[in-house]
């Protein structure tokens, strides 16, 4: 290993580090989702049970196990890329992905196979839960650290345009084998292992892009000048900075899950719109949100990360009872178009951002660490159970309670942002 890439990292070499790791961050969550998207499809094919509402419960509980399993991936995958590089970490990953992307396409039937069909779709997700788990640390991580300072927001926020681009994969195969290529007996029959060994195939390119990166001079530096060793003891040496990530995190992860993941549902039980104009415009919406990424980190390295973020919060703490109740009561399409973006506008001033920040907040021996394990936890708790709880707020009567649980969260979070320093002027990577 050499000293330092920062000679050789010139800015053909930086776009294809940033290419390869936002290419790998695409596929880890376009497997992801896929799962949720074709869920409706499978769920028979391991669940005996004739009852479909049964079928997609236990399909759905292997889901949130998944969910459970990313904070240990934030830890497992935040120890090898601290100790062993961001690069390996990152090409592990994406490899156990693709492992578990095509375990589920080759899955026998409960007809075949018995109680091992379950079985083996539970390992097949928990191993893609561990995955993408680590995935938001690493690739936060190496994202910041290869950017140039004065575009690092700008770069890093690619992260969450592959992360959304990774829904935005899964949603569009599912209309295009739909309505173009399978009919629904087929698609319910065997065509729903398709998006799987996509999701396969497409790991393996990602691993191969990613097995030719640059390592960070920020971790070469680390292990080699500093001698400095990570893990969770050193991790705990910052407990400001894991406070103000949990923080931070919080109203945030709430905000995304309930205006990108949950609105479709939202738009369909509540606002009462077909399933086709509900996933159009969830479609339309998820793509500007894709592009808004790049803008606002592109103006956080402008005028500050802090700016963006408290403009979140007080936005979010001021309009998402608005917006919510805006939406639930409105017929007309390019209304609850227009107020679906509003959403989108306000969340993007965290989303854009949140991953160059919590990058900034740490050394480098305990970054990947730093960044992973304690937003795993946030949004296993926070995250993964909003959607649960707003069907919750709305099937005992009071979905108000849900819309008053987000806005309070995002306060929350902006008296974190109030207090914190801005990490562009205060960050702790070198280059």
């Amino acid at each position: 290993m050499t000293h330092s890439n920062k000679s050789t990292l010139n800015n053909r070499n930086r776009l294809q580090s940033i290419l390869g790791g936002s290419v790998g961050n695409l596929v880890e969550w376009y497997d992801w989702y896929a799962y949720a998207a074709f869920s409706i499809y499978f769920a028979k094919h391991f669940f005996p049970n004739s009852n479909p509402t049964a079928q997609l419960l236990n399909t759905a509980g292997i889901f949130a196990v998944g969910f459970l399993m990313r904070p240990l991936g934030g830890w497992l995958f935040g120890n090898i890329a601290d100790s062993k590089g961001r690069k390996k970490a990152m090409t592990i990953s994406v490899l156990l992905m693709s492992f578990g992307s095509l375990l589920i396409a080759c899955l026998p039937s409960y007809e075949q196979i018995g109680l091992m069909a379950p079985v083996l779709l539970l390992v097949a997700r928990l191993l893609q839960g561990l995955s993408v788990g680590g995935e938001y640390g690493i690739s936060a991580t190496y994202l910041s650290e290869v950017a140039l300072e004065q575009n690092r927001g700008f770069y890093s926020s690619f992260q969450y345009v592959t992360l959304i681009g990774g829904q935005l994969l899964a949603l569009g195969l599912q209309l295009m084998l739909q309505r173009v290529f399978l009919s629904a007996e087929d698609l319910a029959a065997w065509g729903w292992r398709i998006p799987f060994a996509i999701g396969a195939l497409l790991s393996l390119i990602a691993f191969y892009l990613r097995s030719s990166l640059h390592e960070t001079t920020a971790f070469e530096k680390a292990t080699i000048v500093q001698q400095k060793k990570g893990g969770l003891t050193a991790l705990l040496k910052h407990p400001k900075a894991i406070i103000t990530v949990v923080g931070l995190t919080l109203g945030g992860t709430i905000a995304f899950y309930t205006y990108t993941t949950y609105m479709q549902k939202f738009l369909i039980n509540t606002v009462k719109l077909s399933k086709d104009d509900a996933t159009l415009l969830s479609f339309c919406s998820l793509f500007i949100f894709a592009c808004l990424q790049p803008l606002y980190g592109w103006v956080s390295d402008k005028i500050g990360r802090k700016p963006l973020l408290i403009g979140f919060g007080i936005l979010g703490t001021l309009f998402t009872v608005p917006i919510m109740l805006g939406l639930s009561q409105a017929t007309n399409l390019s209304f609850i178009f227009l107020l679906m973006i509003c959403s989108l506008l306000i969340v993007s001033g965290y989303t854009s951002i949140n991953a160059v920040v919590k990058a900034e907040l740490f050394p480098a021996e305990v970054r990947a660490l730093g960044v992973g394990l304690p937003y795993s936890l946030t949004v296993a708790i926070f995250g993964g159970t909003a959607e649960w709880l707003a069907l919750n707020a709305k099937n005992v009567g009071h979905e108000t309670w849900f819309y008053w649980y987000v806005t309070t969260c995002i306060f929350i979070s902006l008296l974190v942002y109030l207090r914190m320093k801005d990490s562009k002027y205060h960050s702790l990577i070198i280059e």
